[in-house]
């Protein structure tokens, strides 16, 4: 890959990793200092602000990624219709809280949801200005923008928390990120909005975003379908055990993924006319996706019980079940995501879409046996492990033809960084019977697992192993050796 797309995902990845791990270390203070309940409650709100926002902006920003000429009007005019769209879906949701509240029995969620949907609008502005940086690829931005942002909302969440407000903590925190984030990508970011505004470009973008829109509407609707049912049949309690546990896979695979994507969608969309090249920028996101988060899963899955109750205490052990299945779903995220994003990056928001009401005609199915037939939250999470493993076949299916790469060679692909990773992963995990404390058992375990996996990755010559090592020596180690005359 070229230069400019490994920088930009050097710094992708790091204002993602960064962001990521202040909010991690603030989430772990957090849940030492809020009970459960809260963050189960927390969890039923963003269900709806959630899905208000895939339908306030959804596919639209990634149309303008998409598109090899987006101009100026091109971008006010989805900003606007962004806009509008967050107006209506802001007022529906104000005046729907009070049944909401009443369904799950927690007047608390009323004013909870009205002030969160708050978070719309700057959703509105926020969602054009990372289209602009997607399409620049000016991801160092967004990498201080990020710092500058999780820093302040996260003291503020402590600070609330320390002081007794519970929930609204974590209300705050979310709306205080948002807010600031649009504040800080007006310095940032050239581009303003004008009031110019293109029916003919609404339609050419709207007739590729609505299909990602009604893809992500599907996907957030069965994602928070799971949510809603564990908080009304289980309890919020168990809700937020949940939560807790995904929360673990999720930080890491979301920061490495996203990374990975954000770079790669617009970098496929510049080359969508060039087939071979196309396949080979897939192919090699998958193999080193892979190669980064196997061993990271299987390591964080043999070392969830100290992990848990050294980071977060005893209140928390209930989430190690879900922390460990959760770990199995998110590892196969990187085929899955890969393969969706070089679907989307060639036009094809239509198979998209076809794929997602395919899989979540699966999932919808599955989540209702585990559910009334075995009425446990393990078996929702179990459940999802094995739509998780279908889905994953169902998203490469489409690059046999339009890529002539399909699932056979996908999984070559992938299988020496799996097997390499579950021999790690195994290998470490008596450590966890020893006699000694949690912090003693991760810093043994995580260490000696990643240790042996890159011994073995060395010794067996792996290719992953080794572009991304060429990649990183040519961008830090040789360049410092260049001097100009």
């Amino acid at each position: 890959m070229s230069n400019k797309i490994v920088s930009s995902f050097i710094w992708k990845f790091l204002e993602s990793g960064g962001i990521g791990a202040i909010m991690f270390v603030v989430s772990l203070i957090l849940a030492r200092l809020l009970a459960p309940e809260d963050y189960g409650l927390l969890a039923l709100a963003m269900v709806i602000i959630a899905l208000a926002g895939v339908l306030g902006q959804g596919g639209l920003k990634n149309a303008l990624v998409q598109k090899k000429d987006s101009s100026t009007v091109d971008f006010s005019t989805i900003f606007w219709i962004s806009l509008m769209f967050s107006a209506v879906f802001y007022a529906v949701l104000f005046f729907a809280a009070p049944m909401f509240a009443k369904f799950y029995e927690n007047e608390k969620l009323i004013l909870v949801m009205r002030v969160l949907g708050l978070s719309l609008f700057f959703g509105a502005f926020s969602s054009v200005q990372d289209a602009y940086i997607q399409k620049h690829f000016l991801f160092k931005k967004l990498f201080f923008r990020s710092m500058a942002v999780a820093i302040p909302s996260g003291i503020l969440g402590i600070t609330l928390a320390y002081l007794g407000f519970g929930i609204w903590a974590l209300v705050w925190q979310q709306l205080t990120t948002v807010f600031l984030s649009c504040v800080f990508m007006l310095f940032m970011v050239p581009w303003r909005p004008t009031l110019e505004f293109s029916v003919k470009s609404a339609k050419k973008l709207f007739n590729y975003g609505y299909k990602l829109q009604l893809s992500w509407i599907l996907d957030i609707g069965y994602n928070n379908l799971i949510t809603l049912l564990i908080g009304k049949v289980f309890s919020p309690a168990v809700l937020g055990f949940y939560n807790k546990g995904r929360n673990f896979p999720d930080f890491i695979v979301s920061n490495v993924n996203q990374s990975i994507n954000a770079v790669l969608f617009p970098a496929l969309a510049d080359v969508q006319d060039d087939i071979e090249r196309f396949k080979q920028r897939t192919r090699t996101s998958i193999k080193c996706s892979c190669f980064i988060i196997f061993p990271l899963m299987a390591l964080l899955a043999s070392s969830a019980a100290p992990t848990v109750k050294f980071l977060l205490g005893e209140k928390w052990l209930p989430c190690v079940i879900f922390l460990q299945i959760s770990c199995f779903i998110f590892a196969l995220w990187p085929l899955s995501m890969t393969n969706l994003t070089a679907i989307n990056s060639l036009g094809r928001s239509d198979i998209f879409l076809k794929l997602e009401i395919i899989k979540k005609v699966i999932g919808v199915t599955a989540l209702t046996i585990a559910l009334y037939q075995f009425r446990t939250p393990a078996a929702v999470v179990i459940g999802c492990a094995i739509t998780g493993l279908v889905d994953m076949f169902i998203d490469t299916f489409p690059n046999k033809k339009l890529l002539n790469y399909g699932f056979g060679e996908q999984v070559m692909d992938i299988a020496p960084s799996f097997i390499l990773a579950f021999v790690c992963g195994f290998a470490v995990y008596p450590i966890t019977h020893l006699e000694i404390p949690s912090f003693a058992m991760i810093a043994m375990q995580v260490p000696t697992g990643l240790a042996l996996y890159m011994f073995l990755a060395k010794t067996f010559k792996m290719e992953s192993y080794q572009y991304m090592f060429s990649m990183l020596k040519d961008k830090f180690v040789n360049r410092k050796l260049v001097q100009p005359a």
